[in-house]
């Protein structure tokens, strides 16, 4: 008897995410390089839309970070966010997109991504992902 192998009925619909041209991410010098010290963003009011009722996801994201040669400008960080609110995107998805992203665009030390989900059908997701340079 052979195993059929079981593939998620959404198997190939998030594979676009890592290559999905978000808004930039701009930056201003540190005019501090050299000196390491830690910058913290809390996104409360982060949404984007569950790919599988459709409904939006509520959360909240944290940053982390140690700068290198560049800071991040929060306005542009704020129409980054943006982006996401009609997106359908996994938790784990956001979490990972947006490190890479601040990390492409900064080139920081050190960054720590959270991403606090609020309560969806009785399950609580917290998901975080580290880079060090």
């Amino acid at each position: 008897m052979s195993e059929k192998k079981s593939e998620s009925s959404y198997e190939d619909k998030q594979d676009h995410i890592p290559s999905w041209k978000t808004p930039e991410i701009e930056w201003f010098a540190n005019v501090y390089a050299g000196k390491e010290y830690n910058i913290e963003f809390t996104i409360p009011e982060f949404t984007a839309v569950c790919p599988k009722t459709g409904l939006p996801d509520f959360g909240s994201i944290f940053i982390e970070y140690i700068p290198r040669e560049r800071c991040v400008e929060l306005k542009s960080l704020k129409e980054y966010m943006m982006a996401y609110r009609n997106v359908g995107i996994f938790h784990e998805n956001v979490v990972n997109k947006i490190l890479e992203d601040f990390v492409a665009a900064v080139d920081p030390i050190y960054v720590k991504v959270v991403g606090d989900y609020n309560v969806r059908g009785g399950v609580k997701t917290i998901v975080k992902r580290e880079y060090k340079a």
